[in-house]
């Protein structure tokens, strides 16, 4: 572990902090650092009653596209990860779900952002009414699982967390199938 020796925000958004950091390294060496500061952020991947995975294609301005993702979003203050899964789940998809169900979680970009992503599957859905925030531009893609594992393979699913929760979504039918 690194102790920070300093820390200087040079930039606070609604989203995200920015900080110039020194850190005193495992080694001894002192080094500076420009971190991204993030509150976190849930996402779930939501199972319908038939068994598809409800995607979603959402515009993302960082790209200039649409991407393949599950419903995801920020953690509020003092929201835990599992209420901001269902939160998102309702706003972005329109499904409410009656268990939600952890899958682990990861670090998104551990070389600069402190962004931990808590992932979960959302099953027991039930119709809610969808609530986009305004510069959100979402469509709702349902699809098999190995529909979307295809997609995964085939390169149309580059988003990290919705890779992730296919995986684990996967490994877990294959465990509860032995």
């Amino acid at each position: 572990m690194s102790t920070i020796l300093s820390s200087e925000k040079v930039y606070r958004g609604r989203i995200l902090d920015v900080a110039l950091e020194k850190h005193a390294m495992p080694d001894g060496r002192q080094s500076n650092f420009e971190i991204i500061r993030h509150p976190g952020g849930a996402a779930v991947l939501p199972v319908l009653p038939d068994g598809q995975v409800m995607l979603i294609k959402q515009f993302r301005p960082a790209i200039g596209a649409m991407v393949y993702e599950i419903p995801a979003g920020r953690l509020e203050p003092n929201e835990s990860p599992q209420e901001c899964a269902g939160r998102e789940l309702i706003e972005e998809v329109g499904y409410c779900a009656t268990q939600i169900t952890p899958l682990g979680g990861f670090w998104s970009t551990v070389g600069f952002c402190d962004e931990f992503i808590h992932l979960f599957l959302g099953q027991g859905l039930t119709v809610a009414e969808q609530a986009l925030e305004p510069d959100e531009v979402i469509e709702l893609c349902p699809m098999s699982l190995d529909e979307a594992l295809h997609k995964v393979k085939s390169g149309e699913i580059l988003d990290g967390k919705t890779q992730l929760a296919l995986l684990r979504h996967q490994l877990s039918c294959m465990e509860n199938n032995k």
